[in-house]
């Protein structure tokens, strides 16, 4: 059985006794700073360890309460899978604790503890006030059922019950995913004397080795894992769930800062436009507005960007999800399913949030086809979401769908080994139903093709495929096999037609074609000119193209030079005639004694001995090839 791995996050307004409860919790002061220490609040992330067992670990995260480090609260809350929300039983509801409740929401997190804190400060009836108001506040939260706990951190009332509390908690929560490619959002950079650069942060998914080459993104430096560490602890490995600093070699740390991705794979999304879905905070102070800028924060990543709606211009007050684009001022590293807030910056508000549903948006018109394209985004099945992308495309590289689609190598495993799916050349993958297009669209260029040009063979492979655009050339190889093996179609020599085809003159001008045959047969080796010939039989000087190279590919005619050919029969009695009379060689005189022609014929005549293989050229001789040894 593998171990878990969860980490649990504190939130709450400023000074309302997180750290302190986390200490009294793990015997750790997460505050390191000396303005920490100096100011007793927290500026940074801290992070403590809660439980170890074989089978089980559990971190805590500490964010910051104030609002001005709410980005750093965002970045810390986005890994964790269970929030122990502090209230001070002294102060009750405030205004960070009602902010960070709306932003675990908009992040989806819905696994909760109440903690009312600071026992010692007030009295029994006072406690039960301060419980009924935080109730009344979480009513119609994800945290509306999330079971109290009183405790007191100083005089350690209350903190037992609330580590076993979440404790048995994490037996209903699933693990994160240590299948698939390790990604882990950087919260923290720094670097130590003898060690060199060091990042930290939650591991969002996969599992991480020590020795690992690994990018950093969207910069897309590399680098590779030196040592690995949980809680202080040199281990070889960290998986999903944990928080993990390490070591990083290759990199200096100003190449680096908090929002950048580590990754172990190249399929993860670097963009600047997602496409999402969006939901918007009840009673916030001025309404949405297209183009509006905000700032998104996904991760540990905080950037501007803008709001793109495509069905409204302004949004006030709404309680249905919102289909939108938000087309960022940088580039982020996100998946599809990953969570977002957006802020106002000025004045500074939180407005909303949600889930990003497709990490590389494209520019959409405005209106209800986009909304409904976006729609089907949201709703569909992996699958569904490829084979979209495949419709487009025709073909992907399995990379490509990876980070498109936003799925891991398992699930697409799985995708593929489904009917309909197959897996081209070069790791690109396509569906039946594209190759049936594509098979479709092939027999009705070449069927056209045989109509249009009766008298060639077919049509160039090269030409084809010309033809055939958008789809690939692997898609279009992958349906010219397939059409192959069916004998609906045939090649040769790079050439492709329809299995039925031959080819034939036009009716009309098959009788005059014959004409020029027997005509050229009766003047036997003292021939004309092609063009004569053409003349004489009434062929348009238009067609006398196509119909030389008729004869050529039928083998009607031999051609000489460019204004002369023989009939096949002729050609063939020829080289008998001269077979019979001449030795193994023969030179050019004794060859015109054999057939009497001038040497305006012989000359061409048997260089095309040569071309044709029947001779090879000696100096001033040749040579049967059939008679050599």
């Amino acid at each position: 059985m593998h171990k878990r791995f969860y980490t649990v996050g504190m939130a709450g307004h400023i000074d309302h006794g997180k750290t302190t409860l986390t200490k009294a919790l793990t015997n750790v002061d997460t505050d390191r700073l000396k303005e920490e220490k100096e100011r007793q609040i927290s500026i940074e992330l801290g992070f403590a360890p809660l439980f170890q067992e074989e089978d089980l670990q559990i971190s805590i995260i500490d964010v910051p309460g104030h609002e001005r480090f709410i980005r750093k609260m965002i970045a810390g809350v986005g890994g964790i899978d269970l929030v122990v929300l502090v209230v001070a039983a002294d102060e009750g509801i405030m205004p960070q604790t009602r902010e960070h409740v709306d932003i675990l929401s908009l992040l989806g997190i819905s696994n909760g503890i109440v903690a009312l804190t600071k026992l010692s400060n007030v009295d029994a009836e006072l406690r039960e006030l301060a419980k009924e108001e935080v109730e009344d506040e979480l009513r119609g939260t994800p945290f509306e059922n999330a079971p109290f706990m009183l405790v007191d951190s100083v005089s350690g009332e209350g903190v037992q019950e609330l580590r076993d509390l979440i404790i048995r908690s994490m037996e209903d929560i699933p693990v994160r995913s240590r299948e698939g490619d390790f990604r882990l959002p950087i919260d923290q950079v720094f670097t130590m004397k003898g060690q060199g650069t060091i990042v930290r942060g939650t591991i969002y998914e996969g599992t991480i080795l020590t020795g690992e080459d690994l990018t950093i993104l969207p910069q897309r430096v590399q680098a590779k894992a030196r040592q690995i560490q949980v809680h202080g602890m040199n281990t070889g490995q960290a998986s999903a769930g944990q928080r993990a600093a390490i070591n990083l070699a290759g990199v200096h740390y100003h190449q680096i800062e908090r929002g950048n991705v580590l990754v172990s794979s190249s399929h993860f999304s670097v963009t600047d436009t997602i496409d999402v879905s969006l939901d918007i905070l009840n009673g916030i102070e001025l309404g949405l507005k297209q183009r509006m800028e905000v700032k998104v924060h996904t991760g540990t990543s905080e950037v501007m960007g803008t709001l793109i709606f495509f069905d409204r211009n302004r949004v006030d007050e709404e309680e249905d999800s919102i289909l939108c684009q938000i087309r960022l001022h940088d580039r982020i590293v996100v998946k599809r399913g990953d969570r977002f807030v957006i802020r106002r910056p000025t004045p500074v508000e939180t407005l909303g949030g949600g889930w990003i549903i497709n990490p590389n948006g494209g520019k959409y018109k405005f209106g209800s086809g986009t909304i409904s394209m976006l729609h089907s985004l949201k709703e569909g099945t992996p699958e569904e979401r490829i084979l979209k992308l495949i419709q487009k495309e025709k073909s992907l590289p399995i990379e490509t769908i990876l980070n498109e689609a936003s799925i891991n190598r398992n699930e697409l495993n799985d995708i593929l080994k489904k009917d309909g799916w197959i897996e081209l050349r070069g790791s690109r993958v396509t569906h039946t139903s594209i190759v049936e297009s594509c098979e479709k669209m092939l027999t009705n260029v070449l069927s056209s093709y045989h109509e249009r040009h009766p008298l060639e063979k077919g049509i160039n492979k090269g030409e084809l495929q010309s033809l055939l655009k958008p789809f690939t050339d692997l898609v279009i190889q992958f349906s010219i096999e397939e059409l192959l093996q069916q004998k609906a179609i045939s090649k040769e020599n790079g050439v492709v037609r329809m299995e039925w085809f031959a080819p034939s003159l036009p009716q009309q001008w098959e009788k005059r074609c014959l004409q020029i045959l027997h005509s050229m047969e009766r003047d036997a080796l003292n021939v004309k000119a092609m063009e004569e010939y053409f003349k004489e039989a009434g062929i348009p000087e238009s067609l006398r193209q196509d119909f030389y190279l008729f004869f050529v590919q039928e083998k009607w005619i031999v051609p000489l030079d460019e204004k002369h050919a023989y009939s096949h029969k002729t050609f063939v009695q020829a080289v008998e005639v001269l077979k019979e009379h001449t030795d193994l060689s023969f030179n050019i005189a004794q060859a015109k004694e054999a057939l009497g022609i001038s040497r305006k014929y012989m000359i061409p005549f048997l260089e095309r001995l040569d071309k044709e293989g029947h001779t090879v050229r000696m100096k001033e001789e040749r040579k049967w090839i059939s008679c050599e040894e």
